[in-house]
């Protein structure tokens, strides 16, 4: 239980002020998306791969009923090699009290780098329930079986030093990408994943996906359940195999994406790293807001 104190002391630092703390960023209730339930996983807190600014932004333009955080949340491999955290982080984590706050519920399902919070499945912690892994009901009747998936990851499980290994190379090629990124955005470039275009290119890491894809949909099949929501690879997919609905969220260190379900049960990716996808989320909202009578606020920063 040692592993799991830092974590604790984490969450404690935001339970006691996350009713007095403003958001430091500006909500613009009449630009939200507005979903059924949201899908968000492999964010990786406490690296420096991790997204933090477009997730929170994400948050904080899109509403549920229900947020599923499906693993690997935070990075408990990485803190504990070495402490690492910045503002954006801290503000995931408050735009995810703000949801707990408003009603949302709000369930984590640990992966492989937050495994401690396995030991804390069936708890609570600041509102937000952990669960092993779960089922979802669709609005349309669909049962989807919601897990991170690194139990199917045949490293993780029979030789995971070398999943060790594994994950400092791709932090690595993630501090390669921050680099690159970086220049693009100088010279007025939209963000493009180094990491993810070689992984797609790469036909062993091509295998590895579409492998990782049908064990998944395969067990989800034996199961009766008619799909399966998982993350763990980071590779957003949305994509029928056999009998079985497969849909993966993907990550917020490469492709910045969530999967979400409307109010009918249609499935969705949404890419926040895409502006156009971004400002058509938000343009939605404020047609809505308008047909509705309510005034429309002032534009947020993107």
């Amino acid at each position: 239980m040692a592993d799991v104190v830092w974590f604790e002391n984490v969450l404690g630092s935001f339970n006691p002020t996350r009713a007095s703390t403003p958001p430091a960023i500006a909500i613009d209730t009449a630009r939200f998306g507005r979903h059924r339930t949201i899908f968000v996983s492999d964010t990786h807190l406490g690296t420096r791969g991790c997204k933090a600014e477009a997730l929170a932004d994400f948050l904080a333009h899109n509403e549920c009923d229900t947020l599923f955080l499906v693993g690997d949340i935070v990075d408990g491999w990485q803190l504990k090699r070495r402490w690492y955290w910045t503002d954006a982080q801290s503000q995931v984590v408050m735009q995810i009290l703000r949801k707990v706050d408003a009603g949302t519920r709000v369930v984590f399902v640990p992966g492989n780098h937050d495994e401690f919070a396995r030991d804390y499945a069936g708890r609570l912690f600041a509102g937000v329930e952990i669960i092993n892994e779960a089922v979802h009901e669709t609005a349309d009747g669909k049962r989807l079986w919601v897990l991170h998936g690194d139990r199917f990851d045949g490293v993780i499980a029979y030789a995971k030093w070398l999943a060790h290994v594994g994950d400092w190379a791709y932090g690595m090629a993630l501090r390669l990408n921050d680099m690159l990124f970086s220049v693009r955005k100088q010279l007025g470039m939209p963000y493009w994943s180094l990491s993810a275009f070689l992984k797609h290119k790469v036909k062993n890491a091509v295998e590895y996906i579409s492998r990782f894809e049908e064990i998944v949909a395969r067990e989800a099949e034996m199961r009766g359940v008619d799909g399966v929501v998982c993350g763990h690879i980071h590779h957003a997919e949305i994509r029928q195999i056999g009998g079985v609905l497969y849909l993966n969220d993907g990550d917020w260190v490469e492709s910045c994406s969530a999967l979400v379900e409307d109010a009918q049960g249609n499935m969705e990716i949404l890419r926040w790293a895409d502006p156009q996808q971004r400002h058509a989320t938000r343009h939605a909202g404020e047609v809505a807001a308008v047909a509705s009578g309510t005034p429309a606020a002032a534009p947020v920063p993107a």
